[in-house]
């Protein structure tokens, strides 16, 4: 790395008529000697001050100081800085996340004459803001004026610039607020005020005052101030009818291009109240100052892809945990009907996985390439796993990352003692029919696959699978093996992307409409009658979540490892009542001297952690995600702790049986 340059070498290149590139990257060069190793503020503050005296001190420095700044105003586009800095050129989420992806694998050139290129290069961190923000009123009209021979004509260029900048943001704004998107989601009262309609008018006659008055009068004239506040009423009004249509997205889906269109105008609309501040300002070198830090600030968020991906699919993940808390509250049982129905229903789950497993091995013996073999099972597992939910069972690994979020809700407001001991019995709750469902998945599951066998056996003289491959599923499910507990965690992050893609799918669902596309479209009801479109679209929304998740989750447990293997990522599935029929079924291929085997006791020890794991790592996931979404925060996990704990020691079988 090359020398950081000394402030007389910076002020003897100092040449204002260097090709393009050169001057820039002095710029660069000086705002590099400024920052220094970032250590210390005040330090670099120092520096400012001592380019000053340094400036001021030597005629010759001052006018070629000058002479560059001139060149610097007159060839690059400031006006870009000030009005599109921190927006996307286009208001589309995708077209901004590919632009940052752009530019953080692509560098930036200082041969550019766009004045937001150039400030990212000279001003790329959070500490320039920082060492900004402190330069004193007297240090910021000193540089002021060793940047400019006539202090007046420099102000009147700041003045037009941001003019021109405010104009254009009032544009983008009134086009925004215009879009068809927009305009119909807003609120019946917003859409009749047309608060966008006169908002470039108010802009131009804030201009025209502006044009009309020296700078020492703005303070006195009752026009200019009169103008100034009907463009902040304006302001107010377009972000308010705006916001409307935040309530049309809650009830109706969420769209994360909307999101982002959305927060684009608020953010516009706030940086013309930025840029008029600066520019009504008594003291302008003070307000230039602190746009400029704040500009810094807005640089860095705008180079983030995860502060993009955040901070727009916020109120996607709000409505996706919405959604799969109203589904989890089906999954949590509090009362003996309740739990004895849950163990119904996971024996049925069980059940169907038994012949899964049988279907799994049969696969297995098609010897199919890694591919067709993964798409194959996952059409097998979606299918079964979409038998179960058509027929109201349940699986209880799809449990955790839905009932998660029915837990971050509850946590909302734990202000009080009774509020502390409601949670703990929802936890008391949830782990009770985690349990209930395991233990039902897993119950059925055995004697159905040994049911399975025993048929096989009887008709065929063959079980579902000989002892060779027996030793295998022993050597892959046994608790010595250190892959197992590794592919069990795997299996609840696979749990847990299958929730959100259902909460997605029920959301993009619900965003387009489609259930009143199936009840009134023409062309549907002309072809299954008004009736049965009515029972297809009501059929629809209800499932089409379980719908989602299941078919993803099925072709997911099927395509996932084959894929990974591809890039020698070696990741298996470990789905414990997939595992535990798979142990049976490899266990029935020894027959009764299987229960000498010690590799049969391995892979039972593991059973219990494998399905430990992919409960508690999907329900985390959710749960942290639910956390975000809901926005809990501040929550007393000490007090939170003691109590569940106590509730151990007192009444532990009330974390396993109904009370």
């Amino acid at each position: 790395m090359a020398p950081r340059p000394d402030l007389n070498s910076l002020l003897a290149s100092l040449d204002a008529d260097a090709p393009l590139a050169d001057r820039h990257l002095w710029l660069i060069a000086l705002c590099d000697w400024i920052r220094g190793n970032e250590g210390s503020v005040p330090a670099s503050v120092n520096r400012v001050q001592l380019f000053l005296q340094a400036v001021q001190a030597r005629p010759d420095a001052q006018t070629r100081l000058q002479a560059w700044w001139k060149k610097l105003v007159q060839t690059v586009d400031m006006t870009t800085l000030l009005a599109d800095f921190g927006f996307a050129p286009r208001t589309a989420f995708t077209s901004e996340l590919a632009g940052r992806l752009r530019r953080k694998m692509l560098p930036g050139t200082p041969e550019t004459i766009d004045a937001s290129e150039l400030f990212l290069l000279a001003l790329p961190g959070t500490f320039d803001a920082q060492w900004i923000a402190a330069l004193d009123a007297a240090t910021l009209a000193g540089l002021a004026g060793v940047l400019s021979e006539h202090p007046a004509a420099s102000g009147w260029h700041w003045e037009h610039v941001t003019l021109e900048a405010i104009t254009f943001c009032a544009s983008q704004i009134s086009a925004t607020g215009f879009a068809a998107e927009l305009r119909l989601r807003m609120s019946e009262e917003a859409r009749n005020a047309q608060p966008f309609h006169a908002l470039v008018a108010d802009v131009q006659t804030l201009r025209e005052q502006i044009n009309r008055l020296p700078r020492d009068a703005y303070a006195e004239s009752p026009e200019l101030q009169a103008a100034a506040q009907q463009l902040r009423e304006r302001l107010d009004a377009c972000r308010h009818a705006a916001a409307t249509v935040y309530a049309h997205l809650e009830d109706n889906g969420i769209s994360v291009g909307l999101v982002f269109r959305l927060r684009q105008l608020r953010e516009r609309v706030l940086r013309i109240r930025e840029l008029m501040d600066c520019l009504l300002s008594p003291s302008p070198t003070v307000s230039a100052a602190k746009l400029i830090s704040h500009l810094v600030v807005v640089g860095r968020e705008r180079s983030s892809v995860r502060a993009l991906v955040a901070s727009n699919s916020s109120l996607l993940a709000a409505k996706m945990a919405e959604r799969s808390a109203e589904t989890g509250e089906h999954y949590i049982t509090r009362t003996r009907g309740e739990y004895r129905e849950m163990l119904a229903k996971a024996a049925g789950g069980g059940a169907v996985t038994a012949l899964t497993t049988w279907l799994k091995f049969l696969l297995g013996a098609a010897a199919l390439g890694a591919f067709w073999g993964g798409v194959w099972a996952g059409a097998m597992y979606s299918a079964s796993f979409v038998f179960i939910q058509l027929m109201h069972w349940t699986l209880a690994t799809k449990q955790p990352a839905m009932t998660a979020h029915v837990m971050a809700i509850k946590l909302r407001d734990l202000s009080s003692g009774e509020a502390v001991e409601e949670f703990v019995d929802e936890v008391a709750n949830l782990v009770r029919s985690q349990v209930a469902a395991v233990a039902g998945n897993v119950g059925m599951v055995t004697p159905v696959v040994l049911l399975i066998s025993w048929l096989l056996s009887s008709a065929t003289g063959q079980v579902m699978i000989d002892q060779q491959h027996a030793a295998e599923v022993f050597e892959s499910l046994s608790v010595l093996n250190p892959s197992t507990l590794l592919f069990a965690a795997f299996t609840g992050v696979l749990l847990f992307a299958a929730s959100m893609i259902a909460g997605w799918a029920e959301n993009w669902f619900v965003l387009h409409r489609l259930d009143s596309a199936l009840r009134y479209n023409p062309r549907i009801t002309r072809v299954l009658g008004r009736e049965r479109a009515a029972r297809w679209a009501g059929f629809m929304r209800r499932n089409v979540s379980g719908f989602a998740s299941n078919i993803s989750l099925g072709f997911m447990l099927g395509l996932v490892p084959p894929v990974l293997a591809f890039f020698s990522l070696g990741l298996q599935a470990r789905h414990v009542t997939l595992s535990t029929g798979q142990l049976v079924a490899a266990a029935a291929a020894y027959g009764p001297e299987v229960w000498r085997m010690p590799q049969l006791w391995w892979c039972v020890a593991a059973i219990p952690l494998i399905g430990a794991l992919n409960l508690s790592v999907s329900f985390y996931l959710a749960f942290r995600l639910a956390l975000r979404a809901h926005n809990v925060s501040g929550v007393d996990r000490a007090r939170i702790r003691k109590a569940i704990w106590t509730r151990w020691r007192r009444k532990p079988g009330s974390f396993f049986v109904p009370t």
